[in-house]
Order: structure tokens, then sequence, then C-alpha cells
């Protein structure tokens, strides 16, 4: 059915037409299937953080290899901050090492600042991600210094990485970016100011994130449109949280813009202790499940990802998980992409 005969059945579509700048929704059928998606598990860093009890390294170790198993390479395994903050992350350092014995899984830790910087380089992670929130409130709670402060030391850790015989790929992650439970609204204008700032101090890639869930598929449009405007090629990854519901459908507008990279968290773990109600990171295996079903290769099994709660429920009984695909199964028909 073409898209005229579309709207003349159901004229909201004239509607999302007009209001969103979409491509057409024929488009999002016609995936080719060696398309790429890179899918970023954070469940072992930002899902842990919120976490009402420390999980122990010896079942870290277990998530990290039962991912690789999965298919997963790329993992946000750690946070290198002082353990009297976070003592879910005490053993940032050990958990890398172990993960550094998969050749090619790409670690990403982060990092608020110059000492967690070289703790992070010493550990040998290959990505290292810098909290750069652009609600002043929200930075303040969460790393108690302003946007501007934190781009300075940006730059800092970019001095430090400079002087690394390896290659290490410096991350502007840019929070609150939608909005904020402290600060309420954030303009677009200020969300591009500070992406100009951190390409300035040397970022390799520039990464927004809906700390809070905020985002709605209009506002995820503008922004990544006038992001790409500044950072070009640089911009590459996303990071959405559930807790509206809107995390996959802010995911199909990302992707329809040329995102490829984004986070996700097994069971839907985690959310910012320093951002009040923003729970709901989204669910890895359902963002699996969606890219898969769409064509984009993600290599990652997802009948092995669901098994991986498992881990979850014994290390941390008491936390809930989410998930919209461990609760009514995989279907049968998945991956159904018809050519």
């Amino acid at each position: 059915m073409d898209t005229i005969a579309c709207q003349s059945l159901c004229p909201a579509l004239q509607i999302y037409k007009l209001k969103f700048t979409y491509l057409p929704p024929t488009k999002l059928t016609m995936v080719q299937a060696d398309t790429k998606a890179i899918v970023q598990e954070v469940g072992l860093r930002d899902g842990l953080q919120a976490a009402a009890c420390t999980m122990p390294t010896k079942d870290k170790i277990r998530w990290i290899d039962a991912a690789y198993q999965a298919g997963v390479r790329h993992m946000e395994i750690a946070s290198f901050v002082p353990p009297r903050l976070l003592p879910q992350m005490a053993d940032a350092a050990e958990v890398v090492t172990y993960a550094k014995g998969y050749h090619d899984l790409v670690i990403t830790a982060l990092v608020p600042n110059e000492k967690g910087a070289l703790n992070a380089l010493a550990a040998g992670v290959h990505r290292i991600v810098v909290p750069i929130s652009v609600s002043h409130a929200h930075s303040l709670a969460n790393v108690h210094k302003t946007p501007a402060a934190m781009v300075e030391e940006f730059g800092k850790i970019r001095t430090l990485i400079a002087n690394q015989k390896n290659p290490i790929n410096l991350v502007a992650g840019l929070s609150t970016v939608f909005g904020c439970t402290l600060q309420g609204i954030v303009s677009l204008q200020a969300v591009c100011d500070i992406v100009e700032k951190c390409l300035e101090a040397g970022a390799d890639i520039i990464a927004l994130a809906d700390t809070t869930g905020h985002a709605t598929p209009l506002q995820v449009s503008q922004t990544i449109a006038a992001v790409k405007k500044i950072a070009g090629s640089k911009f590459t990854s996303m990071h959405f949280h559930d807790t509206r519901g809107m995390g996959l459908p802010n995911t199909l507008v990302a992707l329809e813009h040329g995102i490829r990279e984004f986070d996700a968290s097994l069971g839907g773990l985690g959310g910012c202790p320093n951002a009040p109600g923003a729970t709901g990171n989204v669910v890895t295996e359902d963002l699996v499940y969606m890219l898969e079903s769409m064509g984009y290769a993600t290599g990652i099994d997802l009948a092995k990802l669901v098994a991986m709660r498992d881990i979850i429920r014994q290390a941390l009984p008491n936390e809930p998980l989410y998930g919209f695909i461990a609760r009514a199964g995989i279907p049968i028909s998945y991956p159904f992409i018809q050519s």
C-alpha cells in the first residue's frame, strides 16, 4: 500500500508526517540485511551503579563471559570513581583487566576527572567516556562541577590520552540532553554549545544521553539534526532511557538519522543515582530484537542474551528486571525479514 493510500485510510498519518521530519515509513522495511548496528552493553556500569547492593566481582566476570559468548563486542564495564562514592565500582580495575582477555572486545569506562582517567588508562581501557551534563543543576549534583568546568576537565583528559602509546578514543558523553528532573527544560542551544566546546577540546566521539527519560521522537529528531551539523561523523552514539516508554521509538528516529550505536542494559537495569526518577535503561534484549527484526545485524544471539538475566537474578535477587521479550518469549518467526 502506498503512502497516499495509507493516509486516506488513517488521517492521523497526515498529522504525523507534518509534525515529524521522518523518512517515509516504507524506508524502515527496506533495511539491507548486512547493515550493522552496535549495541553497547552498559549494564555492568550504568546498570550496577544504581543497584542497592554491590554485585560480587565473580558475578561481573560471569556477566562478561556470558555477554561475550552471546556475541556482545562492546561493553561499558566500569566507572573509575572513589569507592567511597560508588562502592559498586570498587573493583573497576580488576574487572577491566579480566575483560581484556577478550581481544576483540571494545572496553569502555566512565571517568569524571583526571585521576579517574589515569586509573582507567593504567587498567587498559579502549574508550573513555567523560560525563558532561548539559543541565547545570544535574552537573553540580552528579560531579560537583559546572558544565563549563567539566569541559575544562575533558580537555585535561585529552592531554593525558595524547601521551599514550596505544590509541584511546575519548567520548564526550553529554547527559540530560533532552531534559532534567532537577532543572527542567534543557535548551537545544545549550546542547549545541557544549558539543562545540567538546569538539574544540578534542572529542573523538560525541554521544548524547536521555538521562532522565524526557526525550520524545520529535525532540530526538530535531536534536540529532542540529548536532550532526556541528559534529558530523564524530556524532555516532545515543543512550536512551525507557522511563516513559519512549526508548525504542526514540531509537527508531535515531536510526533514520543514521545513528548506528546504542547503549542498552540487560534487563533494563540501572539509572543515574543523582537524577531523581532516572530509571529504566533501554532493555538490551528488546533492542536487539527490534534491530535484528529490522534487518540490522548486531551479531548478538538473542536467546543467549535472555538467558543471561539469571546472572543478575542470582547475584542481585532484589533488583527488578524489565523487558517485553523476556516476558513474552522469542517468537518462532524471529527474525522475520521479508525480502
